[in-house]
């Protein structure tokens, strides 16, 4: 026992009124290192004010921020098979769920609600990079399903924000079944005329970007979000060839027709509850006042109704 650390040293501390501080308080900018103070960062939808960089959040905090005033109500995710295949790598697949759900308190990596944005009934369906890397398994393709059947039922139209890995390895083929599935709902979701919209966030790569991803009436990415299939180390193995300066991000797939617009999440729900109205033709929140056409319609790349 130590006891110059573990008595000598608090004794001291505790009679000159010292306390720990939070490791949390402050937070370091990935991009230009400067020290953010935790509160202001979570004020600000944990975007950083200086530089603009977009830190990951949780599918509640990314609820919470999207729907007006902050309420929603989830949807219950429907059960299904827990380990189909007995997998088991370093770590038996229920251990790796287990410990999932312990660190995001969530169900899968999906979490689907419903709600209002700018007065509009929205469905939102949204993954979280935190479970698994936001991996689609059967769980995560059943929550995505009833997200759109939910919308079909009660005629919402449908948000969802994309973020994952791909799909999830631990359910082989059980997992890649998914893809097709969710492909069908949202055909089903487009014949009955309600609007998909996806925000793409970083990142949103493998077979959900190859599938209801890009499926979108409109394609929305954070600044700075990766998007893409490969990762950009993957395809330079195989071109064998220097990939472009800012590669797979967001701005670039805009200028190169990938994605309609590029929108910080501070004007995300403004910015959807305009699109929303445009493509239900519901009329402005204030009377007599002009509706304003987002930049993806003025470029032309999304028509505005007659």
């Amino acid at each position: 026992m130590n006891w110059i650390t573990n008595y000598v040293r608090p004794k001291i501390n505790s009679m000159l009124g010292r306390r720990d501080i939070p490791e949390n308080l402050w937070i370091k900018d990935p991009e230009t290192g400067e020290m953010v103070f935790h509160k202001d960062l979570e004020s600000n939808q944990w975007v950083i004010p200086s530089s603009g960089h977009h830190m990951k959040i949780s599918a509640k905090e990314r609820l919470r921020f999207f729907f007006d005033d902050g309420a929603f109500q989830a949807l219950d995710n429907p059960k299904v098979a827990v380990d189909p295949l007995r997998f088991r790598d370093e770590k038996r697949y229920t251990d790796r769920l287990r410990d999932a759900k312990a660190k995001t308190s969530l169900e899968d990596a999906v979490l689907a609600a419903t709600g209002e944005v700018e007065g509009l009934p929205v469905v939102a369906v949204v993954q979280d990079f935190a479970f698994m890397g936001g991996s689609l398994g059967m769980a995560a393709g059943e929550a995505i399903i009833h997200g759109f059947e939910t919308a079909l039922e009660e005629k919402r139209p449908l948000v969802l924000f994309a973020a994952s890995g791909g799909a999830r390895m631990q359910e082989g083929i059980l997992s890649l079944m998914q893809l097709p599935r969710t492909t069908v709902a949202v055909d089903r979701l487009k014949e009955a005329g309600l609007p998909y919209i996806v925000v793409l966030t970083n990142p949103t790569t493998g077979g959900v970007t190859a599938s209801y991803a890009m499926l979108g009436d409109i394609h929305i990415a954070e600044p700075g979000a990766l998007i893409g299939f490969a990762g950009p180390r993957v395809i330079e193995q195989t071109i064998r060839e220097k990939l472009p300066e800012g590669f797979q991000r967001s701005e670039y797939l805009m200028e190169h027709g990938m994605v309609d617009m590029v929108v910080s999440r501070l004007e995300l729900r403004s910015t959807i509850g305009r699109l929303l109205k445009i493509l239900l033709k519901a009329p402005a929140s204030v009377a007599g006042e002009p509706e304003i056409l987002p930049p993806a319609v003025i470029s032309g790349e999304v028509q505005a109704p007659a």
